[in-house]
């Protein structure tokens, strides 16, 4: 009983090794032995001394873990339990007693202190893993002395610094309790955004990550950890953001920035804690409302984020959630319009997509949420027809144009809502498309729904006829509208006409009256010529009344053509929409040629800029379908791309690189049709016509040559959206095969690494994709990325200092052109070794260039690329090598490139050529070094080439890396052996084997104490 209430520190420590032994039985009884000590001066020499065999132990054995965490707990176990409620007066009177009444403790700490600047890294980390263990099992209303609390600061940061990585691990951890978040000059903080900001180590990033208090200084630092280049530190931010960050703690910019990059991360883990994490957390925090949380971002600028958000909500939400929160539904199933927002009408539209989404599941989920097509209609009809218009007044006052642009926001999500109907029943189909065509014609409909409108009408008809007919019938009502014309009267003229009216109807009153007293008197003559002369009066009384009828005022249909710039715009969108939607493989017919020469063409020379880009789009979509359209009018738009504006540039470079990508660049040798000439019928003729032929060869190159150079241009542009899209369409026209050009991917491969490019992320991400895909497509563009080696590194090289090319770090371009040209980077590798690789031919060009110049500083750089090719085992190919390597020994003088040139030729050569090369080098020393390195250690030789390949992949970011990801332990960088292949063992044998693989530190102390 006595030897379990009083236990000696030897076995103390021997017991604690193992893991099933009950730590707290071990620490209570230790302690009641230390209790009883008077002097307690052995007791604590005693226990250090055992506890340095742990401390000089760096591997993470499970004995010396239990070791260290019986030492931890033992020590704190004199801590008094912590108390509710303590009076201040005798505070002072507490820390007082708190030095006396913990010697161990504070004797433990100042030995820890002292240890922490040892020589030794074990002892390093043991050190600084025990001040966070002790530091972490006090009590929560701890306190410690200030002086020890600075020694341990102090310390603390100096580790926080040390080379190895799993030392600062814990010495980060280890200053956790010691931050102080309201104090912006704390210097813990200051360091932890230090650490996460330049340390390499993934692992150590992690731990200040998982420890770093929140606040408004370290919110910034953890947010630009969600775009680390780890993935586990990616997550683990997101992960942090969730659990201890408030959305409001947050600006919108900052919470759409968060979702936009984590919903489309590299990572699916990433994009799974985003969704399952960070969502659901913000959900929580708006009381479960999915609207309020829509609320919290910036719906009307980045509607795509907020719908990509309401959906994920929606995958982790179950049916019966979905159908409760229905975004303010009537009994009809539709937002009352005076309800509408930007938010629930989304979050409705959202949830309309995600349910459709479905397929069949979904259908009658979907009716519950959504009217029939015909009463949609009418909803989407009586709120489009109420939409105001702007005068230019009120468009001066922003309270009003916000307003507006709110209101054409719902009006887009209620269009994009007609997506989501069932317009399979043709009543409710023709009645949906009755509106979209009314919408469509009516003036006052704004210019930012017509692109919408059409999309959403031209889904619903199939036919390209159809949909050819139904567009230009709307672009005719739009441009030559029917309008009644009113003739102005001229009253006096009218007056006139009245005037001769009354005259003749007196004449032809007397004439009858004559006529009446002839017949009387029996003057049958007379009668006659009167007779004659009333008919006439008549006549001319008919004639003027004719005139008169025709001089008032009569509504006339006459159709006048509008070429205002918001006519123009609507009809040119309606047609881009059509020409987009149509079957590439539709031809231009008579109405598409009849919009053409009497809208696209002349909108061209607009001197609107919108209306001209507009044009230029509809010319250039125009020009896929027919190629003699293309190539009458490329070269309109080969000019066009050089003198507009820097936008209506881009349009006809867009298309340009189409038609260039659909055609080929045959399309410039073809004249149009209407140019061909006809057939000759003489043998001169044909001879005249042969030399023709090459005469429009040559032509045809130079106007290739030409292109490629207006092409090259742009990519030095300032305007930085010109040179993205020259660019990227370089990059498309090479992977296709219609450029094969080294000059050009030169170019491409200088634009990626210039630091001009650096905040454009579309062509760093365009460019790192293409440069992988091209390059592991086929041999052929290997070849060409070779060719582009040496002209690449030359401009480099060369750049001057003012240049921003001169920042940037050649190894690094030469680990990525060395990785692009790998045999076994291919898709389809070759399987015969002898055969040549590019890496063959790239070596004797590196050779060629050390050769021609050997006093240059790269030669250094020629030669560690040498070391890292990948050559073939083809005898001609390495005798040709190995002659050039002979000659680059007795040129080349510098001692590390000629060190690299002699491992290399070790490799290359067998034992007597080796014998026979190396007596004919000037460096006698080294060539034996170099034999003795060949021929101990074959497999480091023969793994040296792939050096490089880490940096390698962290410029390109799409290689997958066959190095395993390093864990916490291994991450001080010691080398670890590789895996191999054995029969799996039973499960007793695994045990065993187990056991002899574990630590026990009671040999170790036994021998201590039989040597003592």
């Amino acid at each position: 009983m006595t030897a379990d209430c009083e236990i000696e520190i030897k076995d103390a420590f021997q017991r604690s090794q193992k893991g099933h032994n009950n730590k707290a039985k071990l620490v209570a009884s230790l302690k009641n032995r230390y209790t009883k000590l008077e002097d307690k001066t052995s007791f604590h020499e005693e226990f250090v001394h055992y506890l340095k065999y742990a401390m000089i132990v760096y591997k993470r054995e499970p004995a010396v873990e239990h070791v260290i965490d019986f030492a931890a707990k033992f020590a704190t176990s004199f801590q008094s339990p912590p108390k509710e409620e303590e009076e201040e007066e005798d505070e002072e009177e507490d820390e007082e007693e708190d030095e006396d009444d913990h010697p161990f403790l504070s004797f433990l700490f100042n030995f820890l202190l002292e240890s922490h600047k040892a020589n030794s890294h074990a002892v390093r980390f043991r050190t600084c893993q025990l001040i966070n263990k002790l530091l972490g099992s006090m009590a929560e209303n701890a306190q410690i002395d200030d002086d020890l609390f600075d020694r341990i600061h102090q310390a603390m940061l100096v580790r926080v610094t040390d080379k190895f990585p799993n030392v600062r691990i814990q010495a980060a951890l280890a200053m956790t309790r010691l931050q102080q978040p309201k104090d912006f000059d704390c210097p813990t903080i200051n360091a932890y955004m230090l650490i996460l900001e330049n340390d390499s180590n993934t692992e150590v990033r992690r731990a200040v990550l998982s420890c770093i208090a929140m606040s408004t200084l370290t919110l910034p630092k953890v947010l630009k950890r969600t775009q680390d280049i780890k993935e586990n530190v990616r997550k683990l931010a997101y992960q942090v953001l969730a659990d201890k960050v408030h959305i409001k703690a947050m600006t919108i910019a900052q919470r759409v920035t968060l979702l936009q990059q984590g919903l489309h991360d590299s990572s699916e883990a990433v994009r799974e804690v985003v969704r399952s994490r960070l969502l659901p957390a913000w959900l929580q925090q708006q009381n479960g409302d999915g609207v309020k949380l829509l609320h919290c971002l910036d719906v009307e600028n980045c509607a795509q984020t907020a719908l990509e958000t309401s959906k994920a909500l929606f995958a982790n939400s179950l049916t019966e959630e979905l159908l409760q929160n229905r975004a303010q539904l009537d009994n009809r199933k539709l937002i009352p319009m005076d309800t509408l927002s930007c938010e629930n009408v989304l979050y409705w539209r959202a949830l309309c997509e995600f349910i459709k989404a479905k397929g069949d599941e979904g259908e009658e989920m979907l009716e519950q949420i959504l009217p029939d097509a015909a009463s949609y209609a009418d909803y989407l009809h009586g709120y489009l027809k109420v939409l105001p218009v702007l005068s230019e007044e009120q468009r001066a006052d922003f309270n009003q144009l916000e307003l507006v642009m709110t209101k054409e926001f719902i009006a887009q999500q209620l269009i994009h809502l007609t997506g989501c109907l069932d317009t399979n029943e043709e009543g409710g189909r023709k009645r949906v498309l009755a509106v979209l065509q009314e919408m469509l014609a009516l003036p006052q409909t704004s210019p930012s729904l017509v692109s919408l409108l059409t999309e959403k009408l031209l889904r619903l008809i199939s036919d390209d006829t159809k949909r050819i007919q139904i567009v230009a019938e709307i672009i005719s009502d739009i441009r030559e509208p029917i309008m009644e014309s009113i003739k102005p009267v001229d009253e006096n003229e009218n007056r006139r006409q009245q005037v001769k009216l009354a005259e003749v109807k007196v004449r032809i009153l007397e004439a009858k009256q004559e006529l009446e007293d002839c017949i009387s008197a029996q003057e049958f003559s007379r009668a006659e010529e009167l007779k004659n002369s009333i008919i006439e009066l008549e006549n001319q009384r008919q004639t003027i009344q004719d005139i008169a009828e025709s001089s008032h005022p009569v509504n006339k249909e006459v159709c006048t053509e509008k070429n205002d710039p918001e006519t123009l715009l609507r009809c040119l969108t309606m047609c881009a929409e059509l020409l987009k939607w149509m079957n590439i493989k539709t031809r231009i017919g008579p109405t598409i040629s009849a919009l053409m020469s009497s809208l696209i063409l002349p909108s061209i020379a607009n001197a609107h800029p919108a209306v001209r880009n507009m044009a230029v789009v509809c010319l250039g979509t125009s020009t896929l379908h027919s190629k003699e359209l293309a190539k009458t009018h490329i070269v309109l738009l080969l000019q066009i791309a050089q003198l507009d504006d820097f936008k209506i540039r881009i349009s006809a470079l867009q298309a340009i690189i189409d038609l260039l990508l659909l055609f080929g660049f045959q399309l410039l040798s073809e004249k149009p049709a209407s140019q061909t000439a006809l057939p000759s019928q003489s043998p001169d003729r044909q001879e005249g016509e042969a030399s023709v032929a090459e005469e429009k060869g040559d032509i045809t190159e130079d106007t290739t040559q030409s292109i490629l150079m207006l092409l090259s241009e742009f990519l030095d542009s300032e305007v930085s959206d010109l040179r993205t899209e020259t660019a990227e369409g370089l990059a498309k026209l090479m992977y296709t095969g219609h450029i094969s050009s080294a000059k050009m991917l030169s170019r491409l491969v200088l634009l990626w690494y210039n630091p001009v490019t650096e905040d454009d992320t579309r062509l760093r991400h365009c460019l790192g994709v293409f440069f992988q895909l091209y390059a592991r497509e086929s041999r052929a563009h290997q070849e060409v990325v070779e060719e582009c080696f040496l002209p690449t590194i030359r401009t480099l090289t060369n750049a001057p200092a003012t240049s921003p090319l001169a920042e940037v770090d050649i190894t690094n371009v030469v680990d990525l052109l060395v990785e692009l040209t790998r045999p076994t980077a291919l898709i389809k590798p070759s399987t015969n070794t002898e055969d040549m690789c590019v890496h063959d031919f790239l070596a004797v060009r590196v050779c060629g260039e050390m050769i021609k110049d050997p006093t240059a500083p790269e030669v250094r750089l020629y030669a560690k690329t040498l070391c890292n090719l990948e050559l073939s085992t083809n005898e001609t190919s390495r005798r040709d090598l190995l002659m050039l390597l002979q000659q680059i020994t007795q040129v080349v003088k510098d001692r590390i490139c000629l060190r690299a040139v002699e491992k290399l030729i070790g490799k290359l050569s067998d034992s007597k050529e080796q014998a026979e090369l190396l007596s004919a080098s000037a460096l006698q020393p080294l060539d034996v070094n170099a034999d003795e390195t060949a021929t101990e250690d074959p497999s480091k030789s023969a793994k040296r080439p792939k050096r490089g390949q880490r940096k390698c992949y962290a410029a390109k970011g799409s290689r997958k890396s066959s190095r395993k990801a390093e864990s916490s332990e291994e991450s001080d960088g010691e080398n670890v052996p590789e895996t191999v292949y054995v029969p799996r063992p039973s499960r007793r044998a695994r045990a065993a084997a187990l056991e002899k693989t574990k630590l026990d530190l009671t040999a170790l102390i036994n021998q201590e104490a039989n040597t003592s």
